[in-house]
């Protein structure tokens, strides 16, 4: 993987996108919540690709973070570097890595969701009882 194509769409979430470009400024989950009026379980959760940052947040994460929307949002455009490195064994390794983290993601998303409509059903349940 080169490292032009380390946060490409198929590569990379935007969340990984956004925690890259935040490290790259040397900010903290904290110190861009500060900067932007939000609580830090808002970037945790754009991190972790629950949430996603409005339009208005959205070009203001892109100046603080000197990168552009498009770059942010599919990985084109002007951004950070991926890291360097040409050991085609350890891109494999990483490519194997990402692809199980974000199957398990998805997973995680479907129970989450399968668990809310549960929970949904079960209050209705309770409601329909008192």
């Amino acid at each position: 993987m080169s490292t032009d194509d380390w946060y490409a769409e198929d590569a990379a979430t935007f969340g990984d996108r956004l925690a890259a470009a935040r490290e790259m400024a040397s900010l903290s989950q904290a110190d861009l919540a500060k900067r932007l009026g939000v609580k830090t379980s808002v970037i945790r959760a754009w991190e972790e690709d629950l949430k996603e940052p409005r339009a208005n947040r959205l070009q203001m994460l892109c100046g603080m973070l000197s990168v552009s929307i498009p770059w942010l949002l599919t990985g084109d455009g002007d951004g950070v570097d991926g890291p360097v490195g040409d050991d085609a064994a350890m891109d494999q390794d990483l490519k194997t890595i990402l692809a199980d983290m974000r199957t398990l993601r998805a997973e995680m998303t479907r129970s989450a969701d399968r668990l809310a409509l549960l929970e949904k059903r079960l209050r209705k349940m309770m409601g329909d009882q008192a």
